[in-house]
């Protein structure tokens, strides 16, 4: 929006009135694009406290259920302790809906933190005006509504911020339960005989609460060095984080890449980056090239832009250079500059 605002000075006449945009014979002003923004803002930052308030109202629905849990199974010795185990299966499926309402939340909070500190921060600082592609992040969101967070890494993330305490609770009231109801066990066989379910055996048992619990740890620990540092992952951090992506990749909506690294091959690679550098407001590397083919010196740029630059970066290359060569492609991370990361809020 800042490149256009700044195209249009440059091409309306000494003296006319400057419109920041116009659609239908309407002619939106600068004061009336600021009002819209607050507008939105608004709008977005409401949704926001929406998605928190929902966050808190699935919480709530654990801590209760937890809680009558326990007071009914250490009610009456004569109590199944089977009853635990139905609320560890409840814990978990609550934990599944705030993990999605989670989602949801990140995406207003995403928007809201987008415009607060590339819009309305860039206000109260030289130079006064927002990074060069603030508008196209929050259009991209706008129009094409991604999850800046997997469903499997905001489970990780509530599991770590609330439910571990809850089940850590679960899990040691359910091991005193059959530790000391009907009487004290005088050993460690016939506490898991006492886990029994029906005609499945305590051993049985046992072992499927560990291994829900293990995975929940493991799911934890993968989406923090996920979420941390996605660009350096160790090895078999990454292996697992792409076996979930794998097994969970049909349910999920993944968050689209908007950094790519573009590579240009031209003749005239001097007028290409004075145009990048003024118009996409994009750093450029030049490099020193032979074409293999020809023989003949050739001008090679890097540049990092973001998705929706690219068919601008295209445009530019053509005009000044039509035989140049553009290779484009995905990067798993930028920094720097305008591009920062994003932590989801907790």
């Amino acid at each position: 929006m800042a490149e256009q605002d700044s195209r249009q000075d440059a091409e309306s006449p000494a003296g006319e009135h400057n419109d920041t945009w116009v659609f239908r014979g309407y002619h939106l002003e600068p004061g009336h694009f600021t009002s819209a923004m607050v507008h939105l803002y608004r709008g977005e930052l409401a949704r926001s406290n929406t998605w928190r308030t929902r966050l808190d109202a699935t919480t709530n629905w654990a801590v209760v259920t937890v809680g009558a849990a326990l007071t009914f199974a250490f009610g009456s010795s004569n109590n199944p302790h089977f009853v635990l185990l139905l609320v560890l299966v409840l814990l978990i499926t609550f934990l599944y809906i705030e993990a999605r309402r989670y989602q949801y939340y990140v995406l207003w909070a995403y928007r809201v933190h987008l415009m607060e500190t590339d819009f309305f921060a860039a206000m109260l600082a030289p130079p006064f005006r927002p990074s060069p592609d603030w508008a196209s992040f929050l259009k991209e969101s706008l129009v094409h509504p991604t999850f800046p967070i997997a469903r499997w890494q905001a489970m990780g993330r509530r599991f770590q911020r609330n439910y571990v305490w809850l089940l850590a609770l679960l899990l040691l009231s359910w091991g005193l339960k059959l530790a000391v109801h009907p009487t004290l066990a005088a050993d460690l066989i016939t506490v898991l005989e006492r886990a029994a379910v029906g005609f499945v055996s305590g051993t049985y048992i046992v072992a499927t609460v560990g291994i829900v619990y293990g995975g929940l740890i493991l799911l934890a620990l993968v989406s923090s060095f996920s979420l941390a540092s996605p660009e350096g992952l160790p090895k078999a951090v990454k292996w697992l984080e792409e076996r979930i992506q794998v097994m969970t990749g049909p349910l999920l909506r993944r968050p689209r890449r908007q950094a790519q690294i573009a590579t240009i091959i031209t003749d005239r690679g001097q007028q290409v980056a004075i145009r990048i550098l003024g118009e996409l407001g994009r750093g450029v590397t030049a490099l020193k090239g032979t074409g293999m083919y020809t023989g003949e010196p050739k001008d090679v740029l890097l540049c990092a832009v973001t998705e929706v630059q690219v068919p601008h970066l295209e445009s530019i290359v053509y005009e000044v250079d039509s035989n140049a060569f553009i290779v484009v492609g995905a990067t798993e991370s930028v920094r720097g500059s305008d591009f920062r990361p994003f932590e989801a809020p907790s």
